[in-house]
């Protein structure tokens, strides 16, 4: 094995040394986008047919069997689907998956882009099981991972430097999202907008090519077809702007409601420890939810397919509610339930343990949104709106809020509804509808656990290329260390053979004391005076230190801050060594040269 291995790496290196002769890297990045898009438009493809397929199985064939209370099935089945998930990564995978999108963004900004190679396969099982099963979560976070993760194994394969690894990670994503809702240009938007940190030209065309194949590959398994078949027989109404303002501040505000909830009931549910209390505890409240409310069930698009058209059947699934379908304020309330407990559900399917998206999610509320506020509008007598409308550009405020993604909410909905004659009310909700997100939240559902683990996700370039230094790498230990018990004169030695001119006071157990400063005593070096006196009367403790732990940003500030040249790292109280301005600085050199385009 290791020396197949080590041929296949013989074949790699010599592949490289021609490339490089032969080949530019924009040619080489635009060739390897054709099998990113292809093996990434597959993937796509396989979580749907397989999440589909499980689905088919359980929903007409077990929960819609003509038996006394087969109802009670939507109580169970999701709990079934999250248990086989669990069992999934504690046996066979023996470890976590997570929740995909953030892992990509951590290991871009932490890991130069590095995934794990079951990563390209873990969440099309995973997510699978959990939605085909009825977790009410979405396909497309673990498409965009997978794809992603495909990207980042592709460049490992070939041994690639950083930048062109972000480059296939992108390719990867752009084209998963794309083959999943045959929508090329939102993949390419959501790409840039979350993935990307260079939004060069050679980094862009790449993209759109693997989009294109992925594309192609979608309509050879899938055939072309369209995620919702929404037709928009009149578009944008001037008079019905206001209206439109109005729907997007109030999309806003439920997408701050969504992560409130998520991050709320997630910081929950990692409280518990034991893994099987979590999954009883959330499996038992999300059954409880979908036995309720069977439109809460998986994905959701049934239901927001027969709303769209008018046909509200999709509220009244559980026959308690069925009596009451001929009552526009029971509609109203129903709508307004979807959106409440969509976001619980979406929660309790991941804190049980399930594996899946938010952007299903998102659609999903988006879409009773936009219901739910022009049936109240028209309720009250004060317009006459569209609720189809309404709720195809609710869906984009949604995905603009939610994820921070504004211009891929525009563009998703504009292509998966065949047309763009709801550009202009489109730009308007998703506008608003992120601005007024962005004043609760700072991070996006999918930022927000990057964050948490001490990583900023940001489109500023400068941020972006601070936060991926790591500190380790830069601390320098060429220091020449006194024991705080020596006394001056043991100082002399050091600096004759010392190229530094800061001597760390450190006692036994590695503990900092100060630090001795070469330009303090130059004048006494010589005066005998001085030679008994302790070191530590010499020493004079620092006005900033820094931790290894601590963002680069906030170091950078320090070193503005205190005009220093070092400043020593300190840990638990524990001398670790130096960092200095001119290693900073010259390190963020090398990483703006590795991840710019020439």
């Amino acid at each position: 094995m290791g020396k197949a291995k080590d041929k296949i790496n013989g074949w790699i290196d010599r592949f490289n040394v021609w490339r490089t002769t032969h080949m530019t890297d924009r040619r080489f990045m635009l060739i390897l986008s054709i099998p990113a898009g292809f093996f990434a438009g597959a993937a796509a493809v396989v979580i749907k047919k397989l999440a589909h397929g499980i689905r088919d199985l359980v929903y007409n064939h077990v929960i819609n069997a003509s038996f006394s209370y087969s109802h009670l099935l939507y109580f169970v089945c999701p709990a079934i689907g999250i248990l086989l998930t669990i069992l999934f990564c504690k046996f066979v995978l023996k470890k976590d998956v997570g929740h995909g999108i953030p892992g990509i963004l951590y290991a871009i900004r932490k890991n130069k882009g590095k995934v794990s190679r079951s990563s390209t396969w873990s969440s099309i099982v995973t997510s699978a099981l959990t939605v085909g099963f009825g977790g009410s979560v979405g396909l497309e976070g673990p498409s965009v991972s997978t794809g992603g993760s495909i990207g980042s194994n592709i460049a490992q394969i070939l041994k690639l430097d950083y930048k062109h690894t972000i480059q296939l990670i992108g390719m990867g994503g752009a084209a998963a999202l794309a083959a999943i809702f045959q929508a090329p240009i939102t993949g390419i938007v959501f790409a840039l907008e979350v993935f990307m940190i260079d939004l060069s030209l050679n980094a862009l065309v790449p993209i759109i090519c693997s989009s294109f194949v992925a594309i192609l590959t979608a309509y050879w398994f899938l055939g072309q077809t369209v995620e919702y078949p929404a037709v928009i027989a009149e578009g944008f109404i001037p008079s019905n702007a206001l209206y439109y303002i109005g729907l997007g501040l109030f999309a806003g505000l439920v997408s701050a409601y969504f992560l409130k909830v998520t991050f709320s009931v997630e910081k929950r549910f990692k409280k518990v420890q034991s893994p099987w209390v979590r999954f009883i505890v959330g499996g038992t409240l999300l059954g409880v939810l979908i036995f309720l409310f069977p439109a809460l069930y998986g994905e959701g698009y049934e239901a927001i397919n027969s709303a769209l058209r008018g046909d509200y059947s999709a509220v009244f699934g559980n026959p308690w509610f069925a009596r009451f379908k001929d009552f526009d304020l029971v509609v109203i309330i129903l709508f307004a339930g979807m959106i409440l407990l969509k976001a619980f559900a979406t929660a309790f399917t991941f804190g049980a343990g399930g594996v899946g998206g938010t952007f299903a999610p998102a659609l999903f509320i988006g879409a009773f949104t936009g219901l739910f506020f022009a049936t109240t509008v028209n309720y009250l007598g004060i317009g006459n709106l569209d609720p189809a409308k309404f709720a195809l550009v609710g869906m984009s405020g949604l995905v603009a809020g939610m994820l921070h993604a504004p211009l891929t909410g525009i563009f998703l909905i504009a292509e998966i509804t065949n047309g763009y004659a709801l550009i202009v009310p489109l730009m308007i909700v998703s506008a608003l509808a992120y601005a007024i997100n962005r004043l609760f939240f700072s991070h996006s559902i999918y930022t927000n656990a990057v964050a948490e683990q001490g990583v900023e996700v940001t489109h500023n370039k400068d941020k972006s290329i601070l936060n991926m230094m790591a500190i380790n790498q830069l601390i320098e230990t060429n220091f020449s260390p006194i024991d705080p018990n020596c006394t001056f004169g043991d100082l002399l030695p050091l600096v004759s053979s010392s190229k530094r001119n800061i001597f760390p006071v450190v006692d036994k157990e590695g503990f900092f004391c100060g630090h001795v400063l070469f330009d303090d005593v130059r004048g006494i070096l010589f005066d005998a005076s001085h030679y008994d006196q302790s070191i530590q009367n010499y020493a004079v403790l620092p006005d900033y230190v820094i931790h290894p732990d601590e963002p680069m940003e906030e170091i950078v500030h320090k070193f503005q801050q205190s005009g220093k040249y070092n400043i020593p790292v300190i840990q638990g109280g524990k001398y670790l060594g130096y960092l200095s301005r001119a290693n900073v600085f010259s390190a963020y050199r090398n990483m703006m040269s590795e991840i710019s385009e020439d």
